[in-house]
């Protein structure tokens, strides 16, 4: 193992993903679900080193990442942070274009000087201090089956909408479907989806549906409200 400790934040699993990372001498650490800035700020927390590497589950750190991060942390890193570069999977296919080619998140930092936020959804790194970029890739295996990404629309649809709520947001049925048009056309065609052929396609496709779903469920929560 060539990191100094795995740390695992398992939030009611049930494919033995705690078993599995016991197996491999990982600290497991179970909690509730407490949205994906603050279950994963628990990780952090139970750290015993200063550097942080935070990944996803379907997240895989290549050899030539490895390398680099090991020659980073054997300096003097001249930065507090580090965005790296990642590439997204889609139904097994590198995706190029539809937007995804400039994914380059912050995941490397010293919780000295950065931390995970608090937000529920599409959670970041804040880094109080100087950022760089490691150019060698992270792989993402987002969606491997069409069943796969329909399946997290429901609840990443849900807290999308409980957010915009929140925020004083609302939405009618006409800007739900309106919206979800436009994010088609920005992923396909104007951020060239297809270029990823047919996969771009459907990328394309059901992140729109993903996008009109929580304008709908927003709309729904506006209607309730107004109702009591």
């Amino acid at each position: 193992m060539w990191a100094d400790e795995i740390i695992v934040v398992d939030s009611g699993s049930t494919d033995g993903t705690t078993d599995i990372c016991e197996k491999y001498h990982c600290r497991v650490f179970k909690t509730e679900w407490l949205g994906f800035g603050t279950t994963k700020k628990l990780a952090v927390e139970r750290a015993s080193h200063e550097w942080i590497l935070s990944i996803d589950a379907d997240e895989v750190v290549t050899p030539e990442l490895k390398t680099s991060i090991l020659a980073l942390l054997r300096g003097n890193p001249e930065c507090k942070g580090y965005r790296i570069r990642r590439r997204s999977f889609y139904l097994g296919k590198m995706i190029r274009f539809s937007g995804w080619r400039r994914d380059h998140p912050v995941r490397l930092f010293d919780r000295r000087f950065g931390a995970l936020n608090d937000r529920m959804l599409h959670e970041s790194v804040v880094v109080h201090g100087p950022v760089g970029d490691i150019h060698d890739p992270l792989m993402h295996y987002s969606y491997p089956t069409v069943s796969s990404h329909i399946t997290k629309m429901i609840p990443y649809s849900g807290l999308g909408a409980e957010i915009l709520h929140e925020q004083g947001r609302s939405a009618t049925i006409p800007s739900a479907v309106a919206r979800g048009i436009l994010r088609f056309i920005r992923m396909f065609i104007l951020q060239m989806g297809f270029l990823d052929g047919r996969i771009g396609f459907i990328l394309a496709y059901n992140s729109a549906y993903g996008v009109y779903l929580k304008y709908l469920r927003l709309w729904e929560l506006s209607r309730q409200e107004s109702c009591t």
